[in-house]
């Protein structure tokens, strides 16, 4: 499916290269062909002006792909376009059962402001179908706003879960199919509650989202219980609260986590007159002799000479005392 880009207004009609005959310019007045195709291009012009629509008649429903914005960042907003105006338009399609209303597509935070400065709205109006209207939003979010990680992934499994095509989910978030699967694993992995708990975390990456994630999905650990008593409020940021989690769980896994037998000790061997011989260690996986070649360096060498025969012997000793009787 070829991308196509919502942003830039259609090219305008060619001029005609030479005037026709004034007959032949009477007999095509009323062609209907003619006049339809200048209404068309007189829609075209007026869909890409920017127009004011007031703000109580523009519904923010609709899929996110921001996880949310504070207060103080719509706070922030309002007084810049208290004191330059808006400058960037919002995006907004009509609603087709609602006659003069319409639909969010983005600029979700600039309508915040609006509102509450009780002021208009700028807004390019698109007849966009539902898929037109995720390929423009997820593309200028991504050009304008950047979203972390874990934002594109909420936004990729909420379109999945609506119904959208992997294709189109693609192009609005510009990534391939191995990203995708990725996103949407996490997504589903860590519950959304504590997602939104954490925040979009622009410092945390995938990979260490993935790994909370493959932590989460431990049957030894709720990480629901495990949130529920971390102080959020006491994190700085967003990154920092991710950090409570992950580091809470870790430490749950690590107390649930069964105890590892204690290794026997070292046993010395040491002939009558206190020369160290040897040293027998143990561990899950081997037995190691260890002949000292300080103490004892002529019997290490023909113990080395003879490792196979002397090793055999014992085994077979061993085998026999196994047979009954």
């Amino acid at each position: 499916m070829a991308r196509r880009n919502l942003f830039q207004p259609p090219p305008p009609p060619e001029a005609a290269s030479t005037a026709a005959p004034a007959g032949e310019q009477k007999a095509r007045f009323p062609n209907t062909g003619a006049m339809s195709g200048v209404k068309s291009t007189l829609k075209d012009v007026a869909s890409n002006a920017v127009r004011e629509i007031s703000v109580d008649v523009i519904e923010e429903n609709g899929p996110k792909d921001r996880l949310t914005f504070t207060d103080a960042d719509v706070v922030a907003l309002t007084e810049s376009i208290k004191a330059h105006g808006q400058q960037v338009p919002i995006m907004v399609r009509p609603i087709a059962d609602k006659p003069g209303h319409y639909k969010i597509v983005y600029g979700r935070r600039r309508l915040r402001a609006l509102r509450s400065l009780g002021i208009p709205a700028k807004a390019l109006v698109r007849s966009l179908s539902d898929e037109e209207a995720i390929l423009a939003q997820g593309q200028e979010n991504t050009q304008r706003l950047d979203p972390s990680f874990i934002e594109k992934a909420l936004f990729a499994t909420e379109l999945a879960t609506s119904g959208y095509e992997q294709a189109i989910i693609l192009d609005a978030l510009a990534v391939d199919k191995p990203m995708l699967s990725r996103m949407t694993k996490v997504a589903r992995s860590i519950p959304k509650t504590i997602i939104e708990q954490i925040g979009s975390a622009h410092g945390i990456g995938r990979r260490r989202w993935e790994e909370l994630a493959d932590q989460s999905r431990s049957d030894s650990v709720d990480l629901e219980q495990i949130t529920e008593t971390l102080q959020f409020s006491a994190a700085k940021s967003s990154d920092d609260r991710f950090g409570l989690v992950s580091d809470a769980i870790t430490q749950a896994l690590k107390s649930k986590a069964p105890d590892k037998p204690a290794a026997p000790p070292t046993l010395s061997i040491k002939l009558s007159d206190g020369t160290a011989l040897a040293e027998v260690k143990e561990t899950a996986r081997a037995l190691t002799f260890k002949l000292s070649k300080s103490d004892a360096p002529e019997f290490a060498q023909w113990m080395r000479n003879n490792a196979e025969a002397e090793l055999t012997r014992l085994y077979e000793a061993w085998q026999s005392e196994q047979e009954p009787d």
